[in-house]
């Protein structure tokens, strides 16, 4: 699997009663975000923010998600890669997950729901749309701070107003055996952050600059926050976009639930003319991130060493 090394990621507190923009401790949080984002590309997050009943609800919901006949899961479809119910794939046996477009949004659970639940499922609905609209805070807070750390405040509604939520739950059965398996093959997040919430259930592995692997093993009510590459070229290659796999072993079954902030279909992804000069170069063109996903499931994005490299680099 690569060598791996006992190096830790950053831990990063959003509990504290006194986090509000301006004050000193948010000026703190921030620096250690900005150096966490340019040094890893993700860290985890303390945020307490999210009920425990909706943090021990959610992998009760998933399991009951997961648990449904397969027809009725592929009920979950979506024209956009990776919004729809994705399983049954020979390369990643282990792996089924299922996406729910605008999750803060109860009308749009609600249909959902109802797809799979003719009946109705109001305790799955709940769970997953609090859940969602709660972790969305953090991802708020994280995108802000970035912002505010590059002094880029005047982009801050556009910014703000140029996404929307994909709340994606995922499920790796476990392999049956002490050998270490492959639940998902290393990739780039292309979005622009993940929030991430996982069982406890260990296998989510982070690739950091030099190549070593390092074992994310998140409290279990923490989170892992992490960039994906739309922010890594908007921000032009300020913050650094990890390479992330999940390797699997035992019997256990391993659930996550993903909030991913996304840029919605037609917004073009733009590095501030404050963030180009002669130390940093303008890397990427500008692009419209649905176009880019479409490109990265093709042969060609799927070979490419990096997809965005290929599809818009300078």
């Amino acid at each position: 699997m690569g060598s791996e090394t006992t190096v830790r990621l950053p831990v990063i507190d959003f509990s504290k009663p006194d986090l509000k923009p301006g004050s000193a401790e948010w000026d703190s949080v921030r620096a250690n975000v900005r150096q966490a984002l340019e040094e890893f590309g993700c860290f985890e997050a303390k945020f307490d923010k999210v009920p425990v009943e909706i943090r021990k609800g959610i992998f009760s919901a998933l399991e009951e998600l997961f648990d449904l006949p397969l027809e009725t899961k592929l009920r979950n479809s979506s024209k956009k890669p990776f919004h729809g119910y994705v399983g049954q794939y020979p390369q990643v046996p282990l792996y089924e997950s299922m996406g729910v477009d605008d999750a803060n949004i109860m009308e749009n659970v609600k249909s959902l729901t109802n797809s799979f639940w003719p009946q109705g499922n109001q305790t799955f609905c709940k769970t997953i749309q609090s859940f969602s609209e709660q972790v969305s805070e953090l991802d708020e807070t994280i995108r802000r701070m970035v912002l505010e750390s590059f002094g880029l405040e005047k982009y801050m509604d556009e910014h703000m107003n140029s996404t929307n939520y994909l709340l994606r739950v995922m499920k790796y059965k476990g392999p049956q055996t002490t050998e270490t398996k492959i639940g998902l093959h290393a990739h780039t997040d292309k979005n622009i952050v993940t929030i991430l919430f996982q069982n406890q259930v260990e296998g989510l592995q982070v690739q950091t600059k030099d190549g070593k692997w390092i074992n994310a093993k998140p409290s279990p009510d923490s989170f892992i926050a992490m960039i994906g590459d739309s922010f890594y070229a908007w921000t032009n290659g300020r913050l650094y976009s990890a390479n992330h796999r999940v390797v699997m072993t035992g019997n256990e079954a391993r659930y996550s639930a993903g909030l991913f902030s996304i840029p919605k279909g037609g917004y073009i992804i733009k590095a501030p003319e404050v963030l180009v000069d002669e130390k940093h170069p303008l890397l990427f063109k500008p692009f419209d991130h649905v176009e880019f996903l479409g490109f990265y499931y093709t042969e060609a994005g799927q070979r490419a060493q990096s997809a965005l490299n290929t599809y818009c680099g300078v």
